[in-house]
């Protein structure tokens, strides 16, 4: 019995040094950073050594952060494979940025730079190139998204969605004309579609697209696009104030009648928001052709005008799959014309197939990546680091009364300024419950 039970635990050891013998082969690498400016100066050179290098591993949530040298150069030692975010950041306050550049400014300057996704494997030996960018801070933010709707039995499923924009500016604003987007990317199906390298659509392969035109970078492309009304001076917001659009401006909490004289009401009113305050709402009864879902009532709340639609309503993407932007054009642009075009499919697209909007970046103010709330139904980011160097979730996904939301910064006389770096994974915090226009 003894010579067995010694034969067993030898056999029993054999096996664990085989099994340590196997993850020796799984090396950690030294992972190389190498952090620029893609900026062209005069004359001028803009410090790297108080950029702030940041990798995630998408899998474990692990982070790692350091500054780089003064070369904008960093090492991470030991790094295991995976998969990786890579960010790197750096805020140059106004009164260095104006002295250093010449370029007079009253507000810190942020430069970001992103490789999202990056795959990290055994044996990687190149280095990341990260070339800064800075993004466009406008006195409009996008302050609040409610996209992932409340529980579909208990709650108010999405209808009581909602969108809210801030004044983040010390002066008054006329929303007037503002118009706000769901920008759309590639979804699946990737034999179908003209993709870039990183798995987003190649819109310069859309039928039609101009050769002319960097139809990758200088526009963003929506599913939905709306605009506030007004004469120009007709929708004035104060200074730390917001603008709250529903897709239905009534309190969700409490029943009311649809448009096919059913009421409605919810189960747990604590799950949902009231939004009978709402500045406006989404209304598809007078839109040709469209059947709106009957809880599109229209309220005495004036409504935004729909110049895109999808589906029956206002309706978001509960997922988290597509995103957002807030723009304002020029006298030298009519919303209502902009140009239209397929998704880049690799077949001829059907004479009826749906067209996207083409959107200039130029006229952007504020932009919000969304992605799914888990790493494994990740998709390409859609918009690059000039727009949104990062992205933004809901922790727990759709359907769970959380809304996302921009961080404040400070306080200055009793007025919120909001963070805004055009990182929204730095900028945004999220709600267990929407709040229209609470803050965190």
């Amino acid at each position: 019995m003894k010579q067995i039970l010694y034969i067993l635990l030898l056999f029993g050891v054999t096996l664990t040094a085989c099994k340590k013998d196997k993850t020796t082969d799984i090396q950690p690498v030294d992972l190389s950073i190498k952090v620029s400016y893609d900026i062209q100066t005069s004359g001028y050179t803009l410090p790297l050594n108080n950029v702030v290098v940041k990798i995630t591993n998408v899998n474990t949530g692990s982070v790692q952060s350091t500054k780089v040298s003064d070369k904008g150069e960093i090492t991470f030692t030991n790094t295991p494979a995976g998969i990786y975010d890579i960010d790197a950041n750096i805020t140059i306050d106004a009164a260095n940025y104006s002295q250093i550049t010449g370029i007079q400014t009253s507000s810190p300057v942020t430069f970001n730079a992103s490789a999202k996704n990056t795959q990290i494997s055994v044996g990687f030996t190149e280095s990341i190139i990260l070339k800064l960018v800075t993004g466009k801070t406008a006195d409009w933010v996008i302050k609040q998204i409610y996209y992932s709707g409340s529980d579909t039995k208990n709650g108010a499923l999405y209808r009581d969605q909602f969108i809210e924009i801030y004044n983040n500016s010390d002066k008054v604003l006329y929303a007037d004309s503002l118009c706000f987007a769901d920008i759309t990317g590639f979804l699946s199906s990737p034999n179908n579609y003209n993709l870039l390298p990183n798995g987003q659509y190649d819109w310069s392969k859309s039928a039609g697209m101009p050769t002319n035109i960097d139809a990758n970078n200088d526009y963003v492309y929506s599913r939905a696009l709306f605009m506030i009304p007004g004469t120009g001076k007709q929708y004035p917001i104060q200074p730390g104030n917001s603008i709250v659009i529903a897709q239905n401006a009534i309190n969700h909490k409490s029943p009311f009648t649809g448009t096919d004289s059913k009421v409605v009401s919810v189960i747990d009113p604590t799950l949902t928001v009231d939004l009978s305050s709402a500045d406006f709402e989404t209304y598809y009864g007078n839109l040709p052709g469209v059947n709106p879902l009957s809880s599109d009532v229209d309220t005495q709340v004036p409504n935004v005008e729909v110049i895109q639609y999808f589906g029956r309503d206002m309706i978001f993407d509960t997922n988290g799959r597509y995103s957002f932007v807030l723009f304002k054009v020029d006298g030298t642009v009519n919303v209502k014309t902009l140009p239209q075009y397929n998704l880049p499919t690799k077949a001829t697209p059907a004479a009826n197939a749906t067209k996207t909007i083409q959107i200039p970046t130029k006229f952007v103010l504020d932009a919000v990546e969304i992605q799914p709330n888990t790493a494994d139904e990740r998709i390409a980011k859609k918009f690059n680091p000039s727009l949104d160097a990062g992205f933004t979730f809901v922790p727990l996904g759709g359907y769970k009364s959380q809304s996302v939301i921009r961080k404040t910064d400070r306080r200055v006389n009793g007025r919120v300024i909001l963070k805004d770096t055009n990182n929204s994974t730095e900028d945004f915090d999220y709600l267990n419950n929407a709040n229209p226009r609470g803050f965190k």
